[in-house]
Order: C-alpha cells, then sequence, then structure tokens
C-alpha cells in the first residue's frame, strides 16, 4: 500500500532495522531475507533522500534522520497493531502473550516471583521475559519494546503512566561473623568499613542507596562493585565488609546465609517501587489485566516498617 508516494510496508522495515541495528536479525523479525532487506534500504534512501544507515562493523548506525523516524514510526505501527489487529478482547485463559519486563534481581526475587506463580494458574500460555536494567529504559518504553518498567519511582520519567507497586527501606547488612560489627553501628564505623555497592548497565548507574547518599553529600569506602544485588550477600560472607541494601531482599537472604541486619547511622527516606507501561498500551486490555495483577500482588506486600519491626527481634 502507498501513501503520498511511499510503500507503507517500508515502514515495517525501517522499524525493524532501528530495533536490531543488524541488517539479518532485522529481516529476521519481519521474515523477510537479506537481499529484500537490502532493496528496502534503496528504496527508504531514495525516497527519504538520507543514507539513514551507515556501517558501523557489523552493526548499521542509524542517522540522524533515521534517529528523528524511528519514535514516531513505532509509535504509529504500535498504535494500528493495538487499535486494528489486535481488536479482538483480551482472554487470559486462553492467550499466548509474552510480556517483557525490565526490573532489577532484587524486584524479581521479593515480587514479582510471586506475580509468575499466580500467573501461571490463571493464564497458563501467558509467558514473561525479564529483563535487566537498561541504560536508557525510557527509550525502551517510547519504542514499545517492552511492556513494563519496574524501578523505584524517583528513577522514572513523566512521559509514560506508572502506579505504585510499595514502599521499602535500606537497611546497613554484613556477615554474622563480623567481630567488627557493633549491634549499633556508628557513622563514623559506617563510612570507614570497606563496603559492596552495586552498579547496572553499561554506563554503571548507582542503585538508590547510593543516590541518596550522594544527596546528602556522603560517601563510602567501597571495596567491592558488583553488578546485581544477589551478588551482595556472597561477597559479605565471612568478610568484615557490609553493605546497604533493601531490607526485603536482606531477610530473604537471610534464611541461607549467617547476615546481620542493623539499622543506618543516618535518615535514608523511606524509597516507593513502582511500575510504568508505554502510553501507548495505557488502553490495551493484555495491559490492564497485567497491570491489574501487579498492583493486586503488590497490595499483599508486608509494609517495610512491619518488616522491620520483625527483622530486630530475629
Amino acid at each position: 500500500m502507498r501513501f503520498k508516494g511511499l510503500d507503507l510496508n517500508l515502514l515495517v522495515a525501517l522499524d525493524a532495522l532501528m530495533t536490531e541495528r543488524n541488517l539479518t536479525a532485522a529481516g529476521r523479525r519481519i521474515n523477510l531475507s537479506q537481499p529484500a532487506m537490502s532493496a528496502a534500504i534503496v528504496r527508504l534512501r531514495a525516497y527519504f533522500r538520507d543514507e539513514l544507515f551507515t556501517m558501523g562493523g557489523r552493526a548499521l548506525i542509524p542517522t540522524p534522520l533515521a534517529e528523528r523516524l524511528a519514535g514516531p514510526i513505532r509509535e504509529a505501527l504500535l498504535h494500528i497493531q493495538l487499535s486494528i489487529i489486535s481488536r479482538d478482547m483480551f482472554n487470559p485463559a486462553q492467550s499466548n502473550r509474552r510480556f517483557r519486563i525490565i526490573l532489577s534481581d532484587f524486584m524479581t526475587l521479593v515480587f514479582f516471583r510471586k506475580v509468575v506463580d499466580r500467573i501461571a494458574r490463571e493464564a497458563p500460555g501467558v509467558s514473561f521475559e525479564l529483563l535487566p536494567l537498561a541504560d536508557e529504559p525510557d527509550e525502551r518504553l517510547q519504542r514499545g519494546e517492552v511492556d513494563f518498567l519496574i524501578l523505584p519511582e524517583l528513577f522514572m520519567s513523566s512521559a509514560h503512566p506508572k502506579a505504585t507497586l510499595f514502599e521499602e527501606t535500606l537497611v546497613c547488612v554484613g556477615c554474622r561473623s563480623n567481630t567488627q560489627l557493633p549491634r549499633r553501628i556508628t557513622f563514623e564505623r559506617y563510612t570507614s568499613m570497606g563496603h559492596v555497592a552495586v552498579k547496572f548497565g553499561r554506563m554503571r548507574k548507582p542503585s538508590i542507596e547510593e543516590w541518596f547518599l550522594r544527596e546528602h553529600g556522603l560517601k563510602r569506602n567501597v571495596e567491592v562493585v558488583v553488578q546485581s544485588f544477589c551478588m551482595i550477600p556472597p561477597m559479605l560472607f565471612d568478610t568484615r565488609r557490609i553493605a546497604t541494601v533493601p531490607l526485603r531482599l536482606v531477610r530473604h537472604f537471610k534464611e541461607t546465609m549467617p547476615l546481620r541486619i542493623l539499622e543506618l547511622p543516618l535518615s535514608l527516606p523511606v524509597f516507593t517501587e513502582a511500575v510504568q507501561w508505554p502510553d501507548v498500551y495505557n488502553s490495551d486490555p493484555a495491559s490492564i489485566w497485567m497491570r491489574e495483577r501487579l498492583l493486586q500482588e503488590a497490595s499483599r506486600m508486608v509494609s517495610p516498617r512491619k518488616t522491620k519491626q520483625m527483622s530486630t527481634r530475629s
């Protein structure tokens, strides 16, 4: 189909090229051969009077015009998919929908595994692809490449709708065999002891406790940097190091590892975990159904204040 001289099928090809940044992978994505994809690029270049892509090794590097076209084209294709192609009502019991979700390993362990168990009972054909925290998650939301982003709310943009899940609090944790770990840790001891910290993605973005500490102008003696929350407890075991982590995560690992939980010697605020989804999916029945399940499971989470009281008794 042509619209003002443009074969609209070429927009599908351009969207695949922008997503995959590789000719073969883009062709596989939309079931076109490599020669057909090469021909599509030639026609796109002729229509837009721009190279659109240059080669960088095996990767396609988009030109500024291609970058500007990517968002509107992706949004238009998503609207067509949601409003015309997928117009039938969503039936969870018969659906084979796969939800792609960006979240941390912390949220996977303490929250999302419960969601997966519930969905397996209600909609056995529905599946999930859980993705690590990306450097630019907002861009993936904008392109509709992911269904949900689960993060601390203060890290989310205002460009897409979102909903609060639950509150979380931070605590200090160390190994139970650490003789330098007193019952109550002072600020001086906290800042001088060796710390384990987590950073995410190629940009090495810090987690929320580092963000809070920077906001207060405070620095720690970071001895080990890891790439996920789950790597923190092994780096504490049988050492004198400490870490600052979400309380629910410590309680999860405390069941199998000799960890001690301490009150932080400084007042860091409680933070809110939230879920965000692409604006274009706001009225999508499948997205609405999944959001309802996320919020229902979140409402069953014990508040961090109650959890904190339980931890001090243990």
